[in-house]
């Protein structure tokens, strides 16, 4: 049997770099209740006791700033200096202005708002049909905000890590050969009471029996993990891709995808992709399957649509390729409309993933043209 290791990382939402992205999303999310047509381009910096915000926004709606970033720091858990930003006192610095006329003409007659490639991914491996490393790192970090937030383990702070390696045997998972925990606490808790703690109410309830006695296990592995936050480390929009996408399974485009409204497909296509993918995988078409699209500025045609089934396909990929472009409609407006994009919904996409998740509102994730692919490919009458 040929033994191969896959590792994922997640992060909570008090991650420095999550802060920006939640920021981000909010202030879309604001301006899209008022008018969802608005166009907005939004990036957040973060370092201790402070938060810049920046970007292109044009809309009819207007967004109050100053209060979206303290509400969200409030609602992360910033509400203590110790962590390096509270919500009341915390410097922001807003510099945004409207989107560039050159941009808007080519989104204004339903082109794509900026050239790129996209990519979606999915597999049977996991319910959610998702990669299961990216999926146990981001319930161990939806776990350890969970357990700070009703006080299960109490003097820890919003800042935490995950890291997960599973072991594959044949490209099937095996077992969890080894899991990172780091998790920002205060000094009132001993670094040997932290690591019992995260050990008894995150690690063994999340990762169950796939973690046996050869599984390595690290909590907070450099000792204490007091300073976090934006003072342990600065924040920026759009860089945990990987976290937010498939855990280094399967490919990212060029893009981010918080703080950009539908009109950009980074963010559209890629949801679109995600889309397509997991129903080709739903009607049982594939094991695995990749899907890239591409555009160009202005255009509404992708310029490609590849698929690639990492030879797990019961049919010819080219007859899976003929399916996707039959049955999907890849243009930004067919995907804003299709996937029902221009409500706010995106804030809670900006922390645990874009994928995978099974709360209201994540359309993409749907598996609604499962039967259709499989009735049309001939695999049932």
């Amino acid at each position: 049997m040929k033994k191969t290791f896959i590792t994922s990382e997640s992060v909570t939402e008090g991650h420095p770099d999550k802060i920006c992205d939640q920021i981000s999303d909010a202030i879309l999310d604001n301006l899209i209740v008022q008018d969802p047509y608005s166009r907005v381009a939004v990036e957040c910096l973060t370092t201790t006791g402070s938060v810049h915000v920046a970007g292109e926004i044009s809309t009819r709606g207007y967004a109050d700033i100053q209060d979206i970033v303290r509400r969200v720091l409030r609602e992360i858990g910033y509400t203590d200096p110790r962590f390096g930003l509270d919500c009341e006192d915390a410097g922001v610095w807003i510099s945004v202005h409207g989107q560039s006329p050159d941009i808007a003409q080519g989104v204004d007659k339903e082109g794509a708002g900026d050239q790129g490639m996209m990519y979606g991914y999915a597999c049977n491996e996991t319910p959610e049909l998702m990669p299961l490393p990216i999926m146990i790192a981001h319930k161990l970090t939806r776990r350890l905000a969970e357990v700070r937030r009703n006080n299960e383990i109490r003097n820890i702070g919003p800042d935490g890590k995950s890291q997960v390696t599973v072991e594959y045997e044949d490209n099937k998972p095996k077992r969890i050969d080894a899991v990172v925990v780091s998790q920002q606490h205060k000094k009132d808790l001993s670094e040997e009471e932290l690591k019992f703690q995260i050990l008894e109410k995150v690690i063994k309830p999340i990762c169950g029996n796939l973690i046996d006695e050869a599984t390595r296990i690290h909590i907070n592995p450099t000792g204490a993990f007091v300073i976090g936050g934006p003072e342990g480390d600065s924040g920026l929009t759009g860089r945990k891709i990987i976290v937010d996408t498939y855990g280094g399974v399967g490919r990212h485009g060029g893009g981010c995808f918080s703080g950009k409204d539908p009109s950009k497909v980074d963010r559209s296509a890629a949801y679109m992709a995600r889309y397509v993918a997991k129903n080709i995988v739903a009607a049982g078409l594939a094991d695995k399957c990749e899907v890239a699209l591409s555009y160009a500025i202005g255009v509404a045609d992708p310029t490609s649509v590849n698929v690639d089934c990492f030879g797990t396909n019961k049919i010819e990929e080219e007859k899976i390729s003929e399916l996707v472009r039959k049955n999907f409609n890849l243009t930004p407006k067919g995907i804003i409309e299709g996937l029902d994009l221009r409500k706010p919904v995106y804030r809670q996409t900006a922390a645990y993933g874009h994928f995978g998740r099974t709360e209201p509102g994540f359309s993409w994730e749907r598996t609604d043209k499962a039967e259709l692919l499989k009735r049309e490919s001939g695999l049932v009458e």
